[in-house]
């Protein structure tokens, strides 16, 4: 499995339609849209315990690590995808990396009033900002 697997997630389809690029379906495409678009893409949880899919009941959170990847590349922004992944960031990693990250509209189908369209909106105003504000620092 690789992130974003589940087939209802628009994780992808958002990521392609900002960059104009056709949406991956399998793991080696997926990497080289990140790849291409300098992107590093990881979870804020390393495991908990969770009932189905459910966020209200994740518990016993591990978070991961990210100062592998934060000391390994030269990350300038963070983005999580939806108020989950925000409060589990602000909570375990955020006070070990002082980096704020800039919380985007969940891609997942449980956030149903975020139709496709309106998510690549927001998603590409925030990923092109950001990229803009790099080439002119």
């Amino acid at each position: 499995m690789f992130f974003y697997g589940h087939p209802q997630n628009r994780f992808w389809k958002v990521l392609a339609a900002i960059f104009a690029e056709i949406v991956p379906t399998a793991i080696p495409e997926k990497k080289a849209l990140l790849a291409k678009h300098h992107i590093a893409l990881w979870d804020v949880i390393a495991s908990c315990d969770i009932k189905g899919s459910s966020d209200a009941s994740i518990e016993n959170v591990v978070a991961n690590d990210l100062s592998v990847i934060l000391n390994g590349a030269k990350i300038r922004r963070i983005f999580v995808n939806g108020k989950t992944a925000e409060k589990y960031y602000q909570k375990y990693i955020e006070p070990q990396t002082g980096i704020k990250a800039v919380c985007l509209p969940s891609t997942s189908p449980a956030n149903a009033a975020w139709k496709t369209e309106r998510l690549i909106e927001v998603w590409r105003e925030e990923l092109i900002t950001a990229i803009q504000g790099e080439t002119n620092e």
